[in-house]
């Protein structure tokens, strides 16, 4: 199948969608594939509404994200890169919040979902560089540490007890409500970005799906834009996707390695 999806990716620029798979070999976990934990997500209105919710959340975020600082790109991440610096792609609409992309080298990035990097208020809309956010966090509640042992879930949250006595930071501008750049539950892909993603997928000739389940409703819109005018999509990914039956091309395997083996074949060596 490797050879069939290469006759349908070379010589055409390729789009690229992207998923929590991709990042499974740097260490964080995925949504739904095998050992997936268990998760309940924050929903938008609750974390609006409630003051318990958003110290449950901001605690787990904040000993997320701290993990998120120290996890690297793995080859897949690198093979996507490679692609990019030949003028194959037309870029990369990822679905993932860990700026794993930019970190191995690539630069046309749409983040659909979001970024775990940047803070933003609520009620001013100013946006804060995460590293200045964490620094008010840890002077706030100089108790808390990154334990040991923590299990990360893919949008860089954990799971923590013990945060009744959590103190949230206000915007450091007006005081109001703060939220990580990260698309919850519930909340809808703001229209600016969705349109960027979009203009990624409709530029190419052919899409590549790389450690996608398809099922966020997102990705799906995205492959429309591609299904409508006819163009191939070819997908990678471990696990059965809501788009096997309308691919062109389907690869059952890791992103790492099938990715690799198609930057090598579409690549020209120095």
């Amino acid at each position: 199948m490797l050879d069939t999806a290469l006759d349908l990716l070379r010589g055409r620029r390729i789009a690229v969608l992207t998923g929590a798979g991709i990042s499974t070999d740097s260490g964080i976990p995925d949504y739904r594939g095998e050992g997936a934990p268990r998760r309940n997500p924050m929903l938008f209105e609750t974390f609006r509404s409630s003051e318990d919710a958003r110290r449950r959340y901001w605690a787990g975020s904040h000993l997320g994200w701290k993990r998120f600082t120290s996890v690297q790109p793995n080859d897949g991440h690198r093979a996507l890169a490679r692609l990019e610096q030949a003028g194959l792609i037309t870029g990369i609409a990822t679905q993932n919040v860990d700026d794993l992309h930019e970190k191995a080298g690539s630069h046309e990035v749409v983040h659909v979902h979001g970024r775990m990097h940047t803070v933003t208020c609520l009620d001013c809309g100013t946006t804060f560089d995460r590293e200045r956010i964490a620094a008010d966090i840890e002077r706030l509640n100089p108790w808390i540490v990154v334990p040991e042992h923590v299990r990360m879930q893919p949008d860089g949250d954990v799971d923590i007890e013990g945060t009744q006595h959590f103190e949230v930071p206000p915007c450091p501008v007006c005081g109001g409500m703060l939220k990580p750049d990260v698309v919850f539950f519930g909340e809808l892909v703001p229209t600016a970005v969705f349109a960027a993603a979009r203009d990624v997928i409709a530029a190419g000739q052919v899409v590549l799906v790389a450690g996608s389940s398809l099922v966020v409703n997102s990705g799906t819109r995205l492959l429309e834009v591609a299904r409508r005018e006819g163009v191939p999509i070819v997908i990678v990914n471990r696990g059965e996707t809501k788009w096997d039956g309308r691919a062109a091309a389907r690869i059952e395997g890791g992103t790492s390695e099938t990715l690799t083996a198609i930057a090598d074949a579409l690549v020209a060596p120095f």
